[in-house]
């Protein structure tokens, strides 16, 4: 069942997140979502994200689900004892997958009954492909970290069938938990097919995997004073908002946040794609700052439960 992110159902987040569907029978396969898309990506200030966000609003609506100030995503991430997928990535392949258990919003109040996504997340030369399917995180716990089938329709089957191959055949665990604060943009008319994303506050932990964990220790991953700013489309890039990055001078980055809580942790070594403090300086005092952005310490900081 594949379907563009653009089609998901109203009351969706990220164009793909599936919203609580309440006390949905397990046999309804609207569960499972699936799309394909482009996707590039720029690091850029806090600061001139806000002017950028406030031009792109002359174009483009703000997503229904994505209110001021944003909506969290959390990610834990799945990986084998020698880290595969992230030496996938390292290295580049051309087919590469990662697997994920999503939550979005805050994590105050995460139940067993919370609805999460258990999501396949892949790179097929230049296209992002992900496949996920809405479970309670009680049973999305028991399917990757227990390796139990559980009860699904006959159209999911293909879907469940591939997370346990995967974690059974490849030895998965739990690797990394990544989190930030999450502003959307979609595109009007013509640019339907657009979605624009100011990921800020990006932080991580290598431990403390239950998303009900009372105080973990999350750590910036990403510079506190930077964001990271992505643009998504189904086909191709409108031509307004490529002239934008150029006359932004905004470079494209190979980021990837789950790489970079890795690389942050010392659980391998730093690579070509790891995003150092050295190289994103903090605003200087005399810089403007927004309302309640502090300046960012030299010094790595613990961001806090949220």
């Amino acid at each position: 069942m594949s379907r563009p992110d653009t089609a998901a159902p109203r009351g969706s987040r990220d164009g793909d997140a599936p919203a609580p569907e309440g006390d949905q029978p397990l046999h309804v396969a609207s569960r499972l979502h699936a799309f394909n898309r482009f996707e590039l990506k720029y690091l850029v200030p806090v600061e001139q994200a806000i002017e950028i966000r406030e031009e792109l609003g002359e174009r483009m609506d703000r997503d229904l689900n994505s209110p001021v100030g944003g909506y969290g995503v959390w990610s834990l991430y799945y990986d084998s004892p020698e880290l595969r997928f992230y030496w996938e990535k390292i290295e580049g392949l051309k087919f590469r997958r990662k697997l994920r258990i999503r939550h979005y919003g805050d994590l105050d109040g995460v139940t067993e009954e919370s609805p999460v996504c258990v999501e396949i997340k892949q790179r097929v030369n230049r296209v992002t492909q992900k496949r996920r399917i809405t479970l309670p995180y009680a049973t999305a716990r028991r399917l990757c970290d227990a390796r139990e089938m559980v009860e699904h329709s006959p159209r999911e089957s293909p879907f469940i069938q591939e997370v346990l191959d995967l974690v059974i055949r490849l030895n998965l665990r739990p690797t990394a938990i990544t989190g930030y604060q999450r502003e959307a943009l979609v595109g009007r008319a013509s640019d339907t097919g657009l979605r624009v994303t100011f990921d800020r506050r990006v932080r991580g932990r290598d431990r403390d995997f239950h998303f009900g964990t009372a105080t973990p220790e999350n750590r910036f991953t990403i510079p506190p004073h930077m964001t990271v700013m992505e643009i998504k489309v189904n086909e191709r890039t409108p031509h307004w908002i490529t002239d934008l990055a150029a006359r932004r001078n905004l470079n494209l980055v190979r980021i990837s946040k789950y790489v970079q809580s890795i690389e942050a942790f010392g659980l391998a070594p730093r690579s070509v794609f790891h995003v150092d403090e050295a190289d994103c300086p903090p605003p200087t005092p005399h810089t403007r700052l927004p309302l309640g952005q502090p300046a960012a310490p030299h010094a790595p900081v613990k961001a806090g439960a949220q």
